[in-house]
């Protein structure tokens, strides 16, 4: 039976399917809620799949299914299923390290300590997990500050207890626990402190805090101040741990928060969990495709792996579009306004961050590939057909029409290429005219290069200025012939918009993406060599105005005395009898009187 023929049999039911390849390996895992439907996507006529599909289908020898009753449950089995095979074709995520988790023991005292491997079916409980290994020991040392808890791996029991199995260690005596391993506290009281430990795992503090109210309340209304006062210093605290924790505006508000930033075939993800206004989880998350995944497929990945980890969604999830599934008993939201929408926006924040941690990370890591990913961006902000491994930057320098010139300097792979800079001196413009003067060094570098290598011509080329100079450079690429073969763009200063011919308006690139930064390199790269061109044209002519004037002195001349003197200034304040044994005594006298005015 052919891979066709088997899934024209799938049934219209919710479930998940895997394609395998020749070899009998697992090369995708998808859900569906109707297996059928979904499946038939994948065997339409070529032309409609994008190429990364088109090269999945065509390595699909087999075809399975497993039917579940719900989508969450086909969102679950999926999840777990692309944990087991890593498809080559799904969204795996980007790291594999494991996450720390903190761990409530189900023995008679328990302990609390940090750990990230999960070990079920012993009454542990598990809180997490923290992206931050530093919030999660942060917790640690507040808990044990708060109630003193034990850290040994005693088995402690009541019949050890009375037995007089154990003694009580250093930890006791510097009062850093309360020495359950002799019976100095209570199982009922430890147990007390644990459970208040647990409502703050659970993002319950308030209540905690709420409890210790009453309890000093009560205790001063008796009369008992030294309880009331114990009491109180909990209070301070507890307050004092929430102090330094995120609180929101939503004071009332229970939810989880999902944002996600996409980057070509990468997603990159931010969880936080919200619980009377706190937030007490957060976690960012990578995810990466082999083949075009929709950004609903990626929420729902992303929601499953949440779910995986975490447990129970809440009942209320903050979304930024709707995800491709429905879970029972969970109710998406897209926030318009007021708090929701700040902590939206505050999700949206971090996963911004990670993206662009995660970019800088790259860069030093795997320089080539974040060379690649920015060239992609700039390729796609600009809507290229093709990357821009190679960009050239002109800028045009003069002051009131002084020493006109220009430069060019060349990127190529987003880095500069210094040797292949150019710079010109303005030859058929008279004055300052920035747009004539742009025109002719288009034309003069572009008609050279279609001599000597035309397959060298840059798929960007950038001009620093307005729409004036873009025009006149397009004027000169038209001439030439090579508007075809080549994106010409402007990019202004004032607010860093990208100016095109034809377009009446700017095209605005995130100020916070590589794109951007790398086109502001460039331009701010030719500004700089140009000025560097023109201060020093406008240096020797300083010195030409001021020597080449004198009659009787020459270039060589020139150059003797300011290798012996080293300026203009120096040679006028030489002793006339030191001017006379560089350059004999008449045209030592008219060098001094020229320049003392005398």
């Amino acid at each position: 039976m052919t891979v066709r023929e088997k899934i024209a049999l799938f049934p219209h039911s919710p479930g998940v399917y895997r394609y395998y390849d020749a070899e009998g390996k697992v090369i995708y895992v998808g859900k569906a809620k109707d297996l059928h439907k979904r499946v038939a996507q994948y065997f339409v006529p070529p032309e409609r799949l994008n190429t990364k599909t088109r090269i999945l289908v065509s390595k699909i020898a087999d075809a399975q299914f497993s039917v579940v009753d719900s989508e969450a449950d086909a969102l679950l089995l999926e999840n777990n299923l692309i944990k087991q095979y890593k498809p080559k074709y799904n969204i795996l995520l980007k790291d594999s390290k494991t996450y720390p988790w903190i761990c409530v023991t189900g023995e008679d005292f328990p302990r609390v300590f940090i750990t990230r491997r999960i070990e079920k079916g012993k009454g542990n409980r598990y809180f997490g997990p923290y992206s931050s290994v530093m919030h999660a020991r942060g917790l640690i040392e507040f808990f044990d500050e708060m109630w003193a808890l034990r850290t040994c791996n005693l088995k402690i029991t009541s019949e050890a207890i009375l037995r007089g199995k154990y003694r009580p260690c250093l930890k006791f005596h510097i009062g850093k626990c309360k020495a359950p391993c002799v019976g100095i506290i209570s199982k009922e009281e430890y147990d007390s402190g644990i459970e208040e430990i647990v409502r703050i795992l659970s993002g319950r503090g308030q209540e905690v805090i709420r409890h210790y109210k009453a309890l000093m309340a009560d205790a001063a209304e008796r009369l008992a101040f030294e309880e009331a006062q114990e009491y109180k210093d909990k209070l301070h605290n507890l307050e004092k741990h929430y102090a330094r924790s995120i609180i929101t505006q939503a004071a009332d508000v229970d939810a989880d928060v999902f944002s996600m930033v996409f980057d070509s075939g990468e997603a990159f993800g931010n969880f936080l969990r919200v619980r009377s206004g706190a937030i007490v989880q957060s976690l960012n998350l990578g995810f990466k495709s082999q083949i075009e995944e929709s950004q609903e497929a990626v929420l729902s990945t992303f929601i499953g792996e949440i779910e995986d980890k975490f447990g129970t969604l809440s009942k209320e999830v903050i979304v930024p579009f709707m995800p491709d599934v429905e879970i029972p008993g969970v109710e998406f939201k897209i926030p318009q306004r007021g708090d929701k929408l700040a902590l939206l926006e505050l999700s949206a924040k971090n996963a911004k961050e990670f993206h662009f941690n995660s970019i800088k990370q790259k860069e030093h890591t795997d320089p080539d590939a974040w060379r690649m990913s920015v060239m992609e961006e700039l390729r796609k902000a600009l809507g290229m057909s093709v990357l821009p491994r190679h960009m050239e930057c002109f800028d045009n320098s003069n002051i009131q029409g002084t020493n006109p010139v220009a430069s060019c300097v060349v990127f190529r792979d987003a880095e500069p290429s210094k040797k292949d800079y150019r710079r010109f001196k303005i030859k058929t413009v008279v004055g300052a005219n920035d747009y004539a003067s742009m025109k002719e060094v288009v034309n003069r570098r572009y008609s050279r290069m279609l001599e000597e290598a035309p397959e060298d011509l840059p798929q960007l080329i950038v001009i620093d200025g307005g729409k004036g100079q873009l025009e006149f450079a397009h004027q000169a690429l038209a001439e030439l012939g090579i508007l075809d073969r080549v994106t010409v763009i402007g990019l202004a200063k004032r607010l860093e918009e990208v100016i095109r011919v034809g377009d009446p308006y700017p095209l605005f690139i995130d100020r916070n993406s590589q794109a951007l930064k790398v086109l502001q390199r460039i331009r701010d790269e030719a500004h700089r060599f140009g000025i560097t061109f023109h201060r020093n044209l406008r240096s020797k002519a300083a010195i030409q105005s001021a020597l080449r004037e004198i009659k009787g002195v020459g270039e060589k001349t020139e150059q003797r005395l300011l290798l012996h003197y080293g300026s203009v200034a120096r040679i006028a304040a030489a002793p006339l009898e030191e001017l006379s044994a560089l350059v004999g005594a008449e045209l030592a006298v008219k060098i001094h009187n020229y320049l003392n005015d005398v």
